[in-house]
């Protein structure tokens, strides 16, 4: 099962060979802030499983914290994979997929840094797309 991602461009592309790890809705403080988002929904994929198709030279690296660099899109800011060089996985971006992966996230972790104004409450309305227009 080889599944393709890519940046919100297109400038930059990827594919996968499996996912190594549960989906996760990450709500660290640099998760939320690299995705201008109340979470990152990530997961684990062994560098052996993973691999550049096209644009890597237009990726651009910023050290969130020590050992940490994430991969951005340098043409549209899409943030793909994160990696700690010693680790033998990358934390793919899971939005970014193309492929359904055919998993569902199973947790939500680092909520010690979630922001209460960024929780959804289960009585605030959901729409497909845009709310319909008032009268």
């Amino acid at each position: 099962m080889t599944l393709r991602g890519q940046c919100l461009c297109g400038a930059v592309a990827y594919e996968v060979a499996r996912l190594d790890g549960a989906i996760e809705h990450c709500h660290c403080k640099t998760c939320r802030k690299a995705h201008a988002s109340a979470f990152a929904s990530t997961t684990r994929v062994a560098r052996a499983h993973f691999q550049w198709r096209k644009g890597r030279e237009k990726l651009t690296a910023y050290a969130s914290s020590p050992g940490k660099i994430r991969w951005f899109c340098s043409v549209c800011g899409s943030h793909i994979v994160a990696e700690r060089i010693a680790q033998p996985h990358v934390i793919l971006r899971v939005a970014t997929l193309d492929d359904d992966p055919g998993d569902k996230p199973v947790m939500h972790i680092w909520t010690s840094h979630a922001v209460p104004w960024l929780n959804a409450a289960d009585d605030v309305p959901r729409y497909e797309a845009m709310p319909p227009k008032d009268g």
